[in-house]
């Protein structure tokens, strides 16, 4: 059974910092991706970042504009968010996302993701 665990949300003032993080455990497979997707009050959910399991396929979404940083272990089974600069618009709940990736492939967005964990709120207060 995969799971994922996300720790580290929290609220924060505007400008301020915060460390997401998310344990995998039951993935299977050697190729698999592993990304941040967020849901704010209101709007569809949207991709953040995006990192497979080799540690390639790094992709930032456009609003990100250099303040949020994917990253993970070297396991594997470990995927992090370190979101800096934050605004009062990047509230909302983060959702840590897992799936398997075949050879040659990236770890878009645009293709479903199987696995979620139950999400974290990140709030950023004026």
């Amino acid at each position: 059974q995969v799971q994922l665990v996300e720790s580290g949300g929290g609220t924060v003032q505007d400008g301020g910092s915060l460390r997401l993080s998310c344990v995998i455990s039951g993935l299977s497979g050697s190729r698999y991706c592993m990304a941040w997707f967020r849901q704010r009050p209101g709007e569809e959910r949207e991709g953040v970042a995006t990192i497979d399991n080799e540690g390639w396929n790094i992709h930032h979404g456009d609003f990100v504009q250099g303040r949020f940083t994917i990253s993970k272990n070297t396991a594997g089974s470990e995927v992090y968010l370190q979101m800096n600069a934050l605004k009062t618009e990047d509230n909302g709940i983060y959702y840590c996302a897992a799936r398997p990736r075949e050879f040659a492939t990236d770890c878009r967005f645009s293709v479903q993701y199987t696995y979620w964990g139950q999400g974290t709120q990140v709030t950023v207060s004026s």
